[in-house]
């Protein structure tokens, strides 16, 4: 039986015992065990923070980000095995797998060219400078400078290419050193990731460091230069944020946690237009993209009253097309969940949303495609009886699963939607320009993104589900509040604002700033 090693120290090190299993979740089989037991994994954070830390603040972002073009294509060269992976440990189809190995190349290269374009200095002016008193060279600005410790970050199963690399592009482009700690369930991709990384000698030593198995004591060794960037439940959210450590040490915390996130359809829109059939489209691709195991998936669908039973029909017909089964063959749309936890998990979310809605569509195994085993549920749809019923707005079902919920009126929408109490992404389908405005004042302070879908981009838009690099990830309230990329938005979590003053020809040498005050 394969044991997955962490890289720690700059070299590959096994942890004592059995550790955790990985499985084919298709066929149920244990293919590799991980553990990090018996590993120093203080001793691996001081190495990170002291080491390669060192190394990456002595070069300019244009330095860092030409380790990024480097590390995406060392990632792009292995992508059709990082893809067999993914299909054999994550239960993904091919098209998952693909949207996860693109996601975190593509995120790469987005900010190997902001570090070009940032050039070679090593910090950066954050606003217009200010004159401070009658004379006009004493002055004062902003600056941004590398945080002197290392980025902690704790991923999620669904995305184990992107959600590492997303994380790692910022904090090295940042200069910060990052120990990354994937998701055991599915270890297999994050970690062949990093053995290439090694294999090709992209990053100098202690720049990237890898713990394969459990967390043990990592942030216990955490201190007030040093930063957490967090993907999972909202429960392991809350642990972290009152961990002992990231308490005294006012260690900084980014959480992406629980959201339910929602699909609004305006009034305006008639069945069988192009909005509404984008509306079917996109819905169908959110509801079953990587078996409904998505942060951004689509957990309540809001229709006007009128149009209610036709999106119901309309929705189940597309759900009921999509072929589920052992994504090895091409046919197959949707995979498995990934692991018997989280099939018994959205079995037991099912069953508390039906206590306020019924069952329009799927809600079990139904029928697979060539497996005999595997952890899987079909597309499912329910149909609320009581709109305002606490647990369709409180209970995530992390699965292929969603809630159709009518609603009178605008206003009636926008309440209903804030219920979630706060949420990754929301989406509005309308052509109506006064819907969309009412629904942008009603529910954007509840949402990290909101994505508008209409006639006029139906055939130009990746839909509401795709993260993109050049946008904030993240959202308020149950959603974690925390914020990821946003293009150099991003490096602040690993920076340090600084008012800078001093005499105007020193600040603005210091700072790269050109004369005049123009950073």
């Amino acid at each position: 039986m394969k044991k997955l090693a962490s890289y720690l120290h700059n070299e590959w090190k096994t942890g004592t015992g059995d550790g955790a299993s990985l499985y084919n979740p298709t066929t149920e089989v244990v293919i590799a065990r991980a553990s990090s037991d018996g590993l120093d994994l203080g001793a691996a954070v001081s190495y990170a923070r002291d080491i390669g830390g060192a190394a990456l603040r002595e070069l300019g972002f244009a330095q860092r980000g030409a380790l990024l073009a480097k590390l995406s294509d060392t990632i792009h060269k292995r992508r059709d095995e990082l893809i067999a992976l993914a299909v054999e440990n994550g239960g993904n189809t091919r098209g998952d797998a693909k949207f996860d190995v693109d996601g975190a190349t593509a995120t790469l290269q987005h900010y190997a060219e902001l570090g070009k374009t940032l050039g070679e200095r090593r910090v950066i002016a954050d606003g217009p400078t200010m004159q401070l008193g009658r004379n006009p060279r004493w002055i004062g600005v902003h600056a941004w400078s590398s945080a002197q410790g290392v980025a902690v970050h704790v991923n999620a199963y669904n995305f184990p290419a992107w959600n590492m690399m997303e994380k790692a592009a910022v904090a090295l482009l940042a200069g910060v050193p990052v120990v990354t700690k994937p998701a055991q369930s599915t270890l297999l991709v994050a970690h062949r990731i990093v053995e290439a990384i090694v294999e090709d000698k992209v990053l100098p030593a202690g720049a990237l460091s890898l713990v394969s198995g459990g967390i043990g004591k990592l942030f216990d060794a955490l201190g007030p230069q040093d930063a957490i960037a967090f993907t999972g439940s909202a429960q392991t959210g809350t642990k972290i944020r009152t961990h002992e450590s990231v308490v005294r040490h006012s260690v900084r915390l980014n959480v992406e946690a629980d959201s339910l996130n929602s699909a609004v359809l305006g009034p305006d829109v008639e069945q069988g237009s192009a909005t509404y059939e984008m509306f079917l489209r996109e819905l169908a691709k959110e509801v079953t993209q990587k078996s409904g195991q998505k942060c951004t998936a689509t957990r309540r669908v809001f229709v006007n009253e009128a149009i209610a039973k036709d999106v119901e029909r309309d929705l189940c017909e597309r759900l009921s097309e999509v072929v589920v089964g052992d994504p090895s063959h091409n046919e197959v749309k949707m995979g498995p969940l990934v692991t018997a936890q989280q099939l018994a998990d959205v079995r037991a979310g099912i069953a508390t949303l039906q206590k306020h809605a019924r069952v329009a569509c799927g809600g079990d195994r139904g029928k697979v495609a060539h497996a005999e085993k595997g952890w899987f549920i079909a597309p499912t749809l329910l149909v609320a009886n009581d709109a305002g019923a606490a647990p369709l707005h409180d209970v995530e079902v992390f699965g292929p699963v969603t809630t159709l919920i009518a609603y009178k009126t605008p206003d009636d929408a926008a309440k209903l939607v804030r219920r979630g109490q706060g949420s990754l992404v929301g989406s509005v389908y309308s052509d109506d320009e006064p819907f969309c405005e009412s629904m942008l004042h009603g529910i954007a302070a509840a949402h990290g993104r909101l994505y508008f879908g209409s006639e006029k981009i139906a055939e130009h838009t990746f839909g509401p589900g795709t993260v993109l690099a050049g946008l904030v990830h993240g959202g308020p309230g149950r959603a974690g509040g925390g914020e990821e990329l946003g293009g150099v938005r991003g490096l602040e979590h690993y920076m340090q604002r600084t008012a800078i003053q001093g005499s105007k020809p020193t600040v603005e040498r210091l700072l790269g700033i050109a004369a005049g005050g123009a950073a």
